[in-house]
C-alpha cells in the first residue's frame, strides 16, 4: 500500500507542479529550468531583517534538541545562515495550472525523456555496474534496469545534481512560510545529517533540498539511504553504488514485489466499455493522477475483457492491474501493477511513472 508521507514524491508534487496528475520532468532537470527562467520570476518577496530571520532558527532549537542534535552544531550552523531571497522567487515561480486544466498526451513527454541518447547513458550504467546491480537486486528484489532509469531521470546520470546550499535554502523555505509544513521538518532533518557526520560541503543540491545522485529530500537520506559498496559510509553523492542502493532501498520501503514487473502496454478493443472498469474510489493523495486508473482486476480478468498484455514483459495471469490510457481511446494503453504505484511513491506523477518504466525496459532490453 503506498503511505502518503512528507517524502521525495510529495514534495515532487507540492513543489513543481508540473501539469499536477499529468506530466513531470524530474526533480533536477525542473529545478534546471526554473533556475533559467529568471525573466518569468514574479518579484522576490521582501524579507524583514536578519534579526527576525535569526529569532526564528532560535525558536527551531527545543525542536532540533529533541531530535538529538547537538547542541554544536545548532551552535555552528545557525550564526551563518541568511535568506536566499533567489530560492524564494524560484519557489513562487514554480508553474501550475487549475485543477480542471487539460492534461496533455503523454506521447511527446515519452519521445523527449526516452530517447537515444537517454537509453545509451542508461545502458553504460547498466553495463558498467553489473556487478553491483546483480547484487543490489538479489538483496532487495528491485530490477537493475529500475535503479538505473531512476538514476537518470532524477540527475541525468549524476551528471547535475544541483549547488544550492541545502541548510540555506530549507531554512529560507521554512522561514517563509509559504510551506512551512513541509521544509521545517526537511531543514531539521538536514541538521541531523551534518550531526551524523555527513560533511557540511555535501550539504548541496536543489533550491528545494533535493540532494545526491538520488535527489532525495534530507527526511528521505535519513531514513532510506545505504551503503552500497561497503565502505562503512553512505555517500549518495559520489558513490554511484550508495546511490543505487539506496534508491533501491527506497523502493523496498514504498512496497516493491519482487518477480512483478511495473506493468506492460496493453492493446484495448474498439468496443472495449470503459464505464465497466471505472474507478469510483477517491484517492487519498495525487487524485489527478489515480483518477485515470481503472478499478483493479486480475491479467486473466483483463483478457477475458478483450484487454491484451504485449510485449516481451511476463506478467502472470494472477497478477492485479489498473488500465491507464494517457493519449486516449485507440493509443497505447498500460496494464499497472502495484509496483507502478512505488514509482509514484517516488514522484507521483502518471508521466513520470510511465517514463521510469518504459526507460527501465528500454535498458534492459
Amino acid at each position: 500500500m503506498i503511505r502518503f508521507r512528507p517524502s521525495l514524491s510529495a514534495l515532487s508534487i507540492a513543489l513543481l507542479s508540473l501539469m499536477p496528475g499529468s506530466a513531470s520532468i524530474g526533480v533536477s532537470a525542473a529545478l534546471a529550468q526554473a533556475d533559467s527562467a529568471t525573466t518569468a520570476a514574479p518579484p522576490v518577496a521582501a524579507f524583514v531583517p536578519d534579526a527576525a530571520f535569526q529569532s526564528y532558527l532560535a525558536g527551531l532549537r527545543p525542536r532540533a534538541q529533541a531530535m538529538g542534535i547537538s547542541g554544536a552544531t545548532i551552535d555552528r550552523v545557525f550564526p551563518t545562515l541568511t535568506p536566499n531571497p533567489r530560492v524564494v522567487q524560484l519557489d513562487q515561480a514554480q508553474p501550475g495550472g487549475p485543477i480542471d486544466s487539460p492534461i496533455p498526451d503523454f506521447e511527446p513527454y515519452r519521445r523527449q525523456h526516452i530517447n537515444t541518447a537517454i537509453i545509451a547513458g542508461g545502458r553504460r550504467v547498466y553495463g558498467a555496474s553489473r556487478a553491483q546491480l546483480m547484487q543490489i537486486e538479489q538483496q532487495t528484489g528491485v530490477p537493475e534496469s529500475i535503479m538505473v532509469a531512476i538514476f537518470g531521470h532524477e540527475t541525468s546520470y549524476g551528471s547535475y545534481t544541483g549547488t544550492f546550499d541545502l541548510l540555506r535554502s530549507l531554512a529560507t523555505l521554512a522561514y517563509e512560510g509559504r510551506r512551512r509544513d513541509l521544509f521545517e521538518p526537511e531543514f531539521l532533518a538536514a541538521l541531523k545529517m551534518l550531526d551524523n557526520g555527513v560533511p557540511r560541503e555535501r550539504l548541496v543540491g536543489s533550491w528545494a533540498g533535493a540532494t545526491g545522485y538520488p535527489q532525495f529530500l534530507p527526511s528521505v537520506y535519513l531514513r532510506v539511504a545505504r551503503d552500497g559498496d561497503g565502505d562503512g559510509k553512505i555517500d549518495i553523492w559520489t558513490s554511484q553504488a550508495d546511490a543505487l542502493a539506496s534508491i533501491a532501498n527506497y523502493f523496498v520501503d514504498a512496497g516493491w514485489r519482487k518477480g512483478q514487473p511495473w506493468g506492460v502496454a496493453a492493446s484495448v478493443p474498439a468496443s472495449f466499455d470503459r464505464t465497466s472498469v471505472a474507478n469510483h474510489t477517491v484517492p487519498a493523495r495525487c487524485p489527478r493522477v489515480f483518477e485515470r486508473h481503472s478499478r483493479w482486476l486480475t491479467i486473466a480478468e483483463w483478457r477475458a475483457r478483450g484487454v491484451m498484455p504485449m510485449g516481451p514483459s511476463a506478467i502472470a495471469d494472477t497478477a492485479f492491474a489498473t488500465l491507464l490510457e494517457p493519449d486516449g481511446p485507440g493509443k497505447t494503453a498500460y496494464l499497472l501493477t502495484s509496483n507502478y504505484r512505488a514509482i509514484l511513491d517516488y514522484n507521483c506523477s502518471n508521466f513520470y511513472g510511465l517514463s521510469v518504466g518504459l526507460l527501465a525496459d528500454a535498458v534492459d532490453d
